[in-house]
């Protein structure tokens, strides 16, 4: 089954190659188009990499913050956004989605544990789980935290809104194939 799989971001990435790979078809969404009022893009997933919070990697916050009701009415129909870490020590970088969600950037290997039976462990499949590289936590957060470092710290929350779902991770690594594949088709094709 071919997922149509928005990338946000400013340019072309080696990591949208990935995806088109996993599910088919991958389309790159600028923050140009996703701020534009008149841009409708019908996606079952939206990957947004690591480093969207950091005016020095990329411009994307801004146009996240501008479209924060259209995310959330792509969410409420059934889509689903896979957002990594923001990649800054400013507050509020995840201001733009519809619930709460607070990151401390701190980059180390970590040793990470799932929930038992979370299907979201595949994230990290072919990784060492005993030395993850994070570039944060979520310290706070209105969600589910379904991978933890040690010490309890949340590495990966979910948040179901509406029909869709919304995973947040810290991990910085590019996520396993078979994640890739299983989450963009997992989604409803909705609206962005």
């Amino acid at each position: 089954m071919i997922a149509r799989t928005g990338f946000l971001w400013d340019s072309p990435q080696i990591f949208t190659r990935l995806i088109e790979e996993c599910t088919g078809c991958c389309e790159l969404v600028t923050p140009q188009l996703l701020a534009s009022p008149f841009y409708k893009g019908r996606f079952t997933a939206i990957v947004i990499p690591t480093g969207f919070g950091n005016p020095l990697y990329s411009r994307l916050l801004p146009a996240l913050r501008a479209s924060s009701r259209r995310i959330e009415r792509f969410l409420e129909s059934g889509g689903r956004i896979l957002v990594f870490g923001a990649a800054d020590e400013r507050p509020g970088a995840y201001d733009w989605l519809p619930f709460g969600l607070t990151y401390r950037h701190s980059y180390a290997p970590r040793r990470i544990t799932f929930a038992p039976g979370s299907p979201w462990a595949s994230l990290v499949e072919g990784y060492d789980p005993l030395a993850i590289e994070c570039d944060g936590t979520f310290p706070e957060h209105d969600g589910t935290a379904v991978a933890t470092a040690d010490g309890g710290e949340a590495v990966v929350v979910e948040k179901c809104v509406g029909k869709g779902l919304v995973l947040a991770a810290t991990i910085h690594e590019y996520p396993s194939r078979g994640f890739l594949a299983s989450f963009s088709c997992g989604g409803e094709e909705a609206l962005l």
